[in-house]
This record gives structure tokens, sequence and C-alpha cells, in this order.
């Protein structure tokens, strides 16, 4: 399948599309012999494509799981020169890139691939796979799993259905498990306003069944191959029991 140049070199781990397009224009890439040109494109099954007089090859495809810190942004690289999660990727053999995003105060569970069918199937708005996140929450003296089942509405348009579930108490603070099924901009911080909750702490524990377990903080692992099948064998969201206080 053709694809334009410069994401055949992310999609191959070599650089960013922006240093792939400043590669191009160097004239650090040829196609078939041939130098390349900004916006030309290329089938790696077809065409010999080179960078510097190296053949560029297909990736081996890497699956990856961060138990992601506070402190750290969602991002490969950050023009304010913030620490990102590439940052805590020692030893991974090739360039990978996040599975959607945690803001730099939230913490938990993070995938990272180079496989970017998988990518896009996993962030397509079709495909609602369930986030877990453990919530410690101050809230009004009510139960704040039932508040956040409530209704609500940003940005002019209706959330989908959640899941919550109290689990703990600890003084003043609950513990509260929330499972959402799409990914609005800081959904979840922004739910717990609405509502008036002070949310002191925000850890994602799951991403359908893949579940974070006693990763430490900073540290990664590559997926099983079971898990890796079961994140391609995801289909379109489907019509269920969401919405409901457990």
């Amino acid at each position: 399948m053709e694809e334009r140049l410069q994401k055949i070199l992310s999609r191959c781990g070599l650089c960013s599309r922006r240093t792939a397009e400043e590669w191009i224009g160097q004239g650090r890439v040829t196609v078939n012999g041939r130098r390349a040109l900004l916006g030309q494109s290329a089938d790696l099954d077809r065409d010999a494509v080179e960078v510097d007089g190296k053949p560029v090859e297909p990736p081996d495809h890497l699956y990856l799981m961060l138990n992601k810190p506070r402190g750290y942004v969602t991002t490969a690289r950050d023009e304010k020169g913030r620490r990102t999660v590439l940052d805590l990727l020692e030893g991974v053999p090739g360039r990978v890139y996040p599975v959607g995003r945690l803001d730099m105060d939230s913490e938990g569970l993070l995938l990272l691939t180079n496989d970017g069918a998988l990518t896009q199937r996993l962030t397509h708005p079709s495909h609602h796979v369930g986030k877990e996140y453990l919530l410690r929450l101050k809230t009004p003296a009510e139960d704040p799993a039932a508040g956040l089942c409530r209704p609500m509405v940003l940005d002019g348009r209706p959330l989908a259905p959640v899941r919550a579930r109290l689990v703990g108490q600890e003084g003043e603070e609950s513990l509260v498990l929330l499972t959402i099924y799409e990914g609005r901009n800081r959904q979840i911080r922004r739910m717990c306003q609405l509502q008036g909750y002070q949310l002191r702490r925000l850890r994602r524990v799951a991403v359908g069944r893949l579940r974070l377990d006693k990763l430490p903080p900073g540290q990664w692992r590559y997926l099983t191959p079971s898990e890796v099948a079961y994140l391609r064998s995801l289909g379109p969201a489907k019509s269920g029991t969401m919405g409901v206080r457990e």
C-alpha cells in the first residue's frame, strides 16, 4: 500500500514526520535510486526506499505497557522541554508512540506501540474500549459513584454513560473505580468539577482486559502474545449495559 514518505520513515522508527520532511528536502531520501520529492508516496513492498544510501525496512512491531508517573507528558517531543513518557523507555529496541493520552498530572497504564494500524483501531471513535481509573476524591456528603453516573454534558454534547463503584473510604476521601468509554479532553477531571468533587489523584488501572497490576511506577514491560491478540480482536463498540452504578 502506498504511503507518503514521511509517514513511512516515521512508521519505521527512523524519525518524526517533521524530521522526515527535512531529510527529504535535504536530498537524503531516495526512491528506486532517484532523489525523493516532498509529497511523494511509495510502497515498501514494491519500492526501494533508502536514507543516506541505507535501505528502509519495515519495522518489527513492538507492544508495551508503561506505568506512567505523574509529571510526564504523553507525547514524543515537548516544545516546553518537559519530561515525556519516552524518557522512561530505556532499553526499548525501537521507536514507539503512545496510544491515546494521560495528562501530566495523571498516572497509570499507558500503551505504546509502533503498530500504526492497531493504534488507529484503538483510538478511532467507533471502538470504545472501556478504560478503568482509580479516583481519590473529596466530595460532599453523598455517594460519588452515584454522582459520577449522572447524565452530564461537556462542550455541548452529552457524555456516554459510565460505570462507577465506591471501593473505599479514607477519612474525608473516597476511592472510586470509574470506567469510561470515550476520550474527551480531560474528561474525568471535568466530570468531577461538574459534580463539585475535588479530585486528589487519578490513576488508570485497566484498558479493556489489560490491567496494570503490580507494574511499578516508571517501569514498562512487553505485552504478552495473548494481550496483543486481545487488542487486535477488539471490534466496534456495541450497545450494552453501560451507565450503571455498581
